[in-house]
């Protein structure tokens, strides 16, 4: 939670119609997750499963952003000022150290590794997202300090660096077992979490470079939005053709 400052009609139209889009980004990609984890061989449904949880639990965390957002605003003299209410911006961390943990374990279950390699990388990365997320929670809610804000960015930033080395180069090894369509949709899905990653310290820098409170405001809300929903509903679109793909290679494509 931070102090809040006054919002123009369209600044604060933009963050309410992004939060509202999310929402229905979310939910919409939790019923399709959950309807086609029948079309794929029952070794991959795991994966799907993660994949409506990661969206189903982001689609409540955004209603509760959506609602704190709301209630921290009243319209006045043509500005929406504060309401004296807080702006309760935790939920979005609460949600990515539920979801961002379980975009892993998306990855790698769709892989269907042997379980003792499975295991080990599933929880030097889960262990890596926690530290990433906690460290990046302590500097979010300093929008003035930046001195502040860069120190507990810079920690946040060296499990970032981490998980990517395991999946760029770890995991890189076992995706070169797969076969070359399997291959090509990995490389995007990688391609994609390393573009959406990209976003969150991105706009976690904006305040630290001169950008007005204002605009600081309705950047890292509108950029933390849509890079949840290419993170979340694209990654998992692609988790499942991956799913479908690996399938329909081996055989286990249930029958209509």
């Amino acid at each position: 939670m931070h102090a809040l400052p006054d919002l123009s009609l369209v600044q604060y139209s933009l963050i309410y119609n992004i939060l509202s889009f999310t929402i229905a980004s979310m939910g919409a990609s939790f019923v399709f997750f959950l309807v086609v984890r029948q079309q794929v061989g029952i070794a991959y449904r795991p994966a799907i499963l993660f994949s409506s949880l990661v969206v189903g639990i982001a689609c409540y965390h955004y209603f509760r952003i959506f609602n704190s957002f709301e209630s921290a605003f009243v319209l006045a003299d043509g500005v929406y000022k504060p309401s004296g209410k807080p702006f309760n911006d935790a939920y979005r961390y609460v949600d990515w150290m539920l979801t961002v943990p379980l975009l892993l374990v998306e990855l790698v279950a769709v892989l269907h590794l042997a379980k003792d390699l499975g295991r080990k990388m599933l929880i030097r990365l889960i262990i890596a997202a926690v530290l990433m997320i906690g460290l990046g929670y302590v500097g979010e809610g300093e929008l003035t300090n930046m001195t502040t804000r860069a120190t507990w960015g810079t920690l946040s930033s060296i499990p970032f660096v981490y998980i990517l080395y395991v999946l760029w180069v770890q995991l890189g090894v076992v995706v070169k077992t797969q076969s070359e369509s399997v291959r090509g949709l990995i490389k995007i899905t990688r391609v994609v979490l390393l573009a959406t990653w990209g976003v969150y310290p991105v706009t976690y820098l904006l305040p630290m470079l001169g950008i007005d409170i204002q605009s600081s405001v309705v950047a890292i809300q509108s950029g933390y939005a849509l890079a949840d929903v290419a993170a979340k509903c694209g990654y998992g679109l692609l988790i499942y053709f991956i799913a479908r793909t690996k399938s329909e290679e081996d055989g286990s494509l249930p029958q209509a």
